[in-house]
């Protein structure tokens, strides 16, 4: 019996080292536009599916030599595989953490936004500026700061395809741009595209709106419900507390004394005798200032006799 074990074990071991020589090496290469299929890596892989959907990360630095962008990484999804090559799409970058935090130093101002553009081919991006300060500011200024800065970038990806994008963003064209456009507001320290993503492709920006317009108006509806649940209750709770019955308010009084019960007793005699008083007042009528018409007619209403004197007729309503 062991020794059978043991045949399986040597042979799932020699099953499992075949699979691995199935395995071949691909060869990552960047997008067509903007970098004419540049050779980025290797991956390796069973077949076309297991390496499709891959991420592939790497420096700016690596790419293209620059050493003072080795704090930029770049993401590459591959999505299509040709023979041993395997095609990427550029799919975002951000800078390190530890880089943003050396930015930010106090005593300074930091001014951020999140901004969704969409580029000329449809292809829908989230855009993550930084902007840093020479001093702190005030929360006005920032806000036209992030005002100027969005309009910037909404207006350049309409006006540019996916590829033209990326040079502007990694080569510094687009934070230049944002520089020039925000420095007569305040003195800039830094500015930089922190973090880019790519949302979409087949985008076309007139039939719908963008995720930050949705958010908007998902965040606007929100409130104004919620507004009009607060107005509704305060307008119930004012007609409640505008119209207390008179047994409310005797329960709400809790006697804690003799002196309490008494005072309770005088209020509820005092109403009911008001309210006697009404009912008498309603029924005695003054039948003697009436005209010997009105006075038939009461009779007619009443079921009863109209003829005889006027003392007969107020004798008859009066029984």
């Amino acid at each position: 019996m062991a020794k059978k074990v043991s045949a399986k074990a040597r042979a799932a071991a020699r099953k499992q080292r075949d699979k691995w020589k199935t395995k071949r090496w691909y060869t990552i290469r960047a997008p067509r536009h903007p970098w004419d299929f540049k050779n980025i890596g290797e991956t390796i892989g069973e077949s076309d599916e297991h390496i499709m959907g891959r991420v592939y990360e790497m420096t700016l630095q690596e790419f293209n030599g620059d050493f003072t962008k080795m704090h930029v990484i770049l993401r590459f999804r591959v999505d299509e595989c040709v023979g041993q090559d395997a095609l990427t799409t550029f799919i975002g970058h951000h800078h390190q953490t530890d880089h943003i935090r050396r930015q930010i130093r106090r005593y300074r101002g930091k001014v951020d936004d999140v901004v969704d553009v969409v580029t000329t081919d449809g292809y829908l991006v989230r855009l993550k500026p930084l902007i840093i300060t020479q001093k702190r500011v005030q929360t006005s200024v920032k806000q036209a700061m992030r005002s100027k800065t969005r309009e910037l970038l909404l207006g350049f990806a309409a006006k540019n395809t996916y590829a033209k994008l990326q040079e502007a963003i990694l080569g510094g064209e687009l934070e230049e741009d944002v520089r020039k456009a925000v420095k007569p507001i305040y003195p800039i320290k830094s500015i930089s595209i922190r973090k880019s993503q790519l949302l979409q492709t087949g985008v076309v920006n007139e039939k719908g709106p963008t995720l930050d317009e949705i958010h908007e108006e998902e965040a606007r509806t929100a409130s104004e419900l919620k507004a009009k649940k607060a107005a509704a209750l305060a307008e119930a709770m004012e007609e409640e507390e505008a119209t207390p019955s008179i047994l409310d308010a005797a329960e709400a009084m809790e006697p804690e004394s003799e002196k309490t019960e008494e005072v309770v007793e005088e209020v509820v005699e005092a109403v009911s005798e008001v309210e006697d008083t009404k009912e008498e007042a309603a029924g005695a009528v003054d039948y003697s200032s009436m005209t010997v018409a009105e006075l038939k007619e009461l009779l007619k209403a009443a079921g009863k006799p109209v003829s005889g004197k006027k003392a007969d007729l107020i004798a008859r309503l009066e029984e």
